[in-house]
């Protein structure tokens, strides 16, 4: 018998999905697509999310909510030691990702890995963001994807379902705060639609993280997952987004590029 306890989810994090779906639909109007296939509901699970603002955690908070699921979701450190957040954040059970070491007493990176494997085998469902950060490609599309989700699942065996959102990015500008106020107001005025679609899971059959190169390849093909369900979500958008937000920087650096096929 394992002697690993299921996961339960903490009534704070109930009460915070009930807020979010109270804040998104003050702010936005949220439409959800797809949903997660009863056998893979209770867990383990990966949802990979696709990153385009700083709206996005409390969007995806709310869309989960609108499917009845509640993920743990891996998120930055910095949101960790803020004085509220970062309590309502451990209640939560949500799982912290250092990408620095600010202080003595916290973990490399890489115990975020230990910390989600954990979290799978105790039956939760862990949602994060394969691409590591928002997006800065020019056309708000998935850029590369970091390896930690890929090796992640490739380790446990845990399902990935790609979880595609649009329009998150008009509700809060990117550099949030800054400026946030003036955005409130005018998607009160306005409300922006927020789209999310729970796609199919990724096909990572015929790949061992021991064999070289097959955890790019399972990286590849969720981003390419994301950006295929993305297109759907965006059809009228299909280049670049009609949103323009200033305060948005663009790069090219990490624009992904879909591997010939094998």
């Amino acid at each position: 018998m394992s002697s690993v306890q299921p996961w339960r989810t903490p009534l704070t994090w109930h009460v915070l999905q009930t807020l979010a779906r109270g804040v998104v639909g003050a702010l936005a109007r949220l439409e959800v697509t797809g949903d997660i296939p009863a056998p893979l509901r209770d867990g383990p699970l990966i949802l990979a999310v696709n990153h385009i603002g700083p709206f996005d955690p409390i969007a995806l908070s709310a869309a989960t909510a609108a499917i009845g699921v509640h993920p743990r979701i891996m998120a930055t450190g910095g949101l960790f030691r803020a004085p509220i957040v970062g309590a309502a954040m451990r209640a939560s059970g949500h799982i912290r990702v250092n990408r620095t070491r600010v202080s003595a007493d916290e973990a490399h990176a890489a115990a975020a890995v230990d910390d989600a494997t954990a979290a799978l085998a105790a039956g939760s469902i862990v949602a994060g963001y394969p691409e590591g950060r928002i997006t800065l490609d020019p056309g708000l599309w998935p850029e590369r994807g970091r390896s930690g989700m890929a090796r992640l699942a490739l380790a446990t065996g845990a399902p990935v379902l790609p979880v595609t959102q649009w329009g998150s990015h008009e509700v809060l500008p990117y550099a949030a705060p800054t400026g946030m106020w003036p955005a409130i107001l005018r998607d009160l005025r306005h409300r922006p639609t927020v789209r999310f679609h729970f796609g199919d899971p990724v096909d990572l059959t015929g790949l061992d993280p021991a064999v070289r190169g097959d955890v790019q390849r399972a990286t590849d093909r969720i981003i390419t997952a994301l950006r295929t369900d993305l297109a759907r979500l965006r059809p009228d958008e299909p280049d670049r987004p009609r949103w323009t937000d200033p305060t948005r920087p663009a790069e090219t650096r990490r624009t992904f590029q879909a591997p010939e096929p094998r």
